[in-house]
């Protein structure tokens, strides 16, 4: 597998684009103004709890409100001064959290459409190796990490240095496995000093501050994203090409010779062709290489990926056919979660299969294709309807939703009244205005194919109308109108 990472960076905007064999997977967005919160530490303040839903509304410096549910809060909330308000474990929201309370906070997923950001009371922070939580006394490994001996090796390590360093528990990352004891040590010691300073904001910060940012999105695929897997990194900005040569240096020796300045005047993205695979991302269809295709169809819900065989027809008969069109969207819809960032519920509706190992295989080879996700999921059993129902961890908001906003047409419904739709609402909108207002005539404003209907193909129809209604009716085109827009002026 031949994997590369290409960072784009402009003013106002970062570009990171993960690419496997040549073909993109992933694509991550930063923007200036639209900075994401994920792992950033806030003083909030709550303003609403809400016991019905085991939850409340905290105020952390940003225009809406975000939501802590009880099943993540410690049992040991402090309070603005320190103290220890609640001590002993239960799950009722209003023996945790009261209206007013300060508490330090930390963002687990981004705000999606109107939802406000999630938090988490079960702080921690990062560096290469490791995650730190403060509040917690266990270390976990990454499952990752399959060798036995090795799990044992970092396990003992750790426990070594928090008994000499400090208290607290640690979950050991992937990129880990057969680090000496110094490396580990140092990033012991660096996030020990971390916390240290994010505890000494605390004391002098009022509700609604950020406490602690996470990295900038070129640092953070640094973080985690690099590893010795990785052919190359391509970075077409001097200054972040510099700072990612520097971390390389410290953390990743191995990587530093890979990492590459790419000066070029043409876009790093174009070389790659990965603009014109985001203009793909962004399409219902996704086309197969045999001929099939997949419909990709996201609700505030759900998402829904529809497989369909198309115009391939295969060799030998039916079941075959429908059988390699499935095997091979497998793969395609492995590709489409990461690249459009896909979470939440999803349905997957294979073409149906009689053949019971045809069924099994195609579930075996959506589990394999998803190995390479970083984002966890879970697939359950093909339904009695025969579809496949999974589940995608999902933290930020997709691709469609940070690139697209809803069609200002159609608000998002995908679809437009007709034109003669239209002409009938005007008709209906006529008649109504006349029975309510003494006028010597009416004045349609609206857009150039609703104007063009009625003076052509619905001619007879306004005769009509201005007979029964007794006044005259003229039309005007508003260019700026959609089809759907017309507004009725009494003259």
């Amino acid at each position: 597998m031949n994997e590369e990472i290409l960072i784009n960076v402009t003013p106002r905007e970062t570009r990171v684009a993960v690419v496997e064999n040549g073909v993109l997977q992933e694509l991550f967005i930063e923007r200036t103004s639209r900075r994401g919160l994920v792992g950033n530490i806030y003083r909030g303040k709550v303003v609403r709890v809400l016991p019905g839903m085991q939850a409340a509304f905290i105020d952390i410096g940003r225009e809406r409100t975000a939501f802590l549910h009880a099943s993540d809060i410690i049992g040991r909330v402090k309070n603005g001064n320190g103290n220890a308000e609640n001590s002993k474990p239960t799950d009722n929201i209003v023996d945790l959290l009261h209206q007013g309370q300060e508490l330090l906070v930390q963002v687990v997923k981004d705000p999606l459409g109107s939802k406000g950001a999630r938090l988490t009371t079960h702080l921690s922070v990062a560096a290469r190796f490791l995650v730190y939580m403060p509040d917690e006394d266990h270390i976990g490994i990454s499952q990752k990490i399959e060798d036995e001996t090795e799990r044992q090796r970092l396990r003992d390590l750790l426990t070594t240095l928090s008994e000499e360093l400090g208290t607290g528990g640690y979950i050991v990352r992937t990129v880990a496995e057969g680090i000496s004891e110094q490396e580990l040590r140092a990033d012991v010691v660096f996030l020990h000093k971390l916390w240290e300073e994010i505890q000494e904001r605390e004391k002098t910060c009022g509700a609604g501050t950020l406490i602690h940012g996470d990295l900038s999105l070129v640092m953070r695929t640094m973080r985690d994203q690099v590893d010795i897997d990785i052919e190359k990194v391509r970075i077409d900005s001097r200054e972040n090409y510099e700072r990612a040569k520097k971390f390389a240096g410290k953390f990743i020796p191995a990587m530093a010779d890979r990492i590459e300045y790419y000066p070029g005047e043409r876009p790093i993205f174009d070389l790659y062709g990965i603009e014109d695979e985001i203009q793909k991302a962004l399409n219902r269809k996704v086309q197969l290489k045999s001929g099939g295709y997949l419909i990709v169809d996201q609700t505030e819900a759900l998402t829904t990926i529809d497989v369909n065989t198309g115009a391939f027809v295969g060799h030998r008969n039916l079941e075959e056919t429908i059988f390699k069109t499935n095997l091979e969207a497998t793969l395609a819809i492995a590709r489409q979660l990461r690249l459009r960032n896909l979470g939440g519920i999803i349905i997957l509706d294979f073409i149906d299969m009689t053949d019971a190992s045809h069924r099994e295989q195609v579930m075996r080879a959506l589990e394999k294709n998803l190995e390479r996700d970083k984002a966890k999921s879970h697939i359950c059993e093909v339904s009695g309807l025969g579809l496949v129902e999974m589940t995608r961890k999902r933290t930020r908001e997709s691709l469609e939703h940070v690139l697209c906003e809803p069609c200002p047409c159609c608000d998002g419904r995908g679809s437009v009244r007709t034109a003669e739709t239209v002409c009938y609402e005007v008709f209906r909108e006529l008649i109504r205005e006349s029975r309510q207002y003494e006028t010597e005539q009416f004045l349609v404003l609206a857009s150039q194919e609703v104007v063009d209907l009625m003076l052509d193909e619905e001619s007879a129809g306004v005769a009509e109308l201005e007979e029964f209604i007794g006044r005259p009716i003229r039309f005007q085109v508003e260019s700026l109108y959609t089809q759907e827009q017309f507004d009725v002026v009494l003259m």
